[in-house]
This record gives C-alpha cells, structure tokens and sequence, in this order.
C-alpha cells in the first residue's frame, strides 16, 4: 500500500515539476501560441474554466453568508418607525373619544401598508368578538 502511493506521491511531483520548468513553447516573439503545440491554450482554457468555477463557488459562499447577516439585521433596521395619528369617534352613547391609529412608515414618511405591531392600524384586520 505504502509502495503504490510513493509512486503516485512522485508522479504527481514530477508531472508539476515538469510543468512548472518545461514551458518554453508558450509563446513566440509575438505572443500567440504555436499552432504545432497547442498545449498551452488548451491548458489556459482549462484554467479559466477552473478560476471561473472556483470563483463561482466562492461567490455562492460569500452572497449566502451576506444574505444570512441581512436577514439578521433586518428586524434591527432603524429605517422603519411607527407614527401615532389621533383619530375622533363618537360613541353609540354620544361621547366623543380619541382613538390611536399606528401606521408603519419607511424612512422617507410613506406607509408601508403591513399591520402595525400594535394592532390599531388602519390596515389591520377587523377583530371579531368570539360568539
């Protein structure tokens, strides 16, 4: 077992080594490969595909740990804030009372038209008595 993995440990070893100290028909005085050794291109499109799939990976990695922090962070966001509004009523038995009306606005002052946390926004759903 120790045999067969030496000899895979030193074809690795000489096939980059060979790699790295044998490129020399690359590139000609004008920087196109030779026609008669397409190696090089064929090994530049192999590291491309690589760089570009090694790239998307990490891509996937980075774009899934940013999302999971902005998910996180959305219930902290300051940018939404609650305005009370005193709306007028009269009552069946004629008194008039002030009623709170809480809408979710954004950053800039407009109604994000969700229920408010509070349950007395003009958006919430009416509430039924249980019969």
């Amino acid at each position: 077992m120790a045999m067969k993995f030496n000899r895979i440990a030193l074809g690795g070893m000489v096939s980059l080594g060979s790699s790295l100290l044998l490129p020399g028909c690359a590139f000609t005085e004008n920087g196109h490969t030779s026609p008669y050794h397409p190696g090089p291109v064929i090994g530049q499109g192999v590291g491309v595909t690589a760089g570009v799939v090694a790239g998307n990976v990490a891509g996937i990695g980075v774009g899934a740990v940013e999302g999971a922090a902005a998910g996180v962070a959305a219930p902290f966001d300051p940018s939404y804030h609650m305005v009370r509004h005193w709306r007028t009523e009269t009552t069946p038995d004629g008194r008039t009372i002030q009623v709170p009306v809480d809408i979710l606005v954004d950053q800039y002052g407009r109604e994000v038209g969700m229920p408010a946390a509070t349950g007395n926004s003009p958006v919430s759903p009416p509430i039924v008595p249980p019969k």
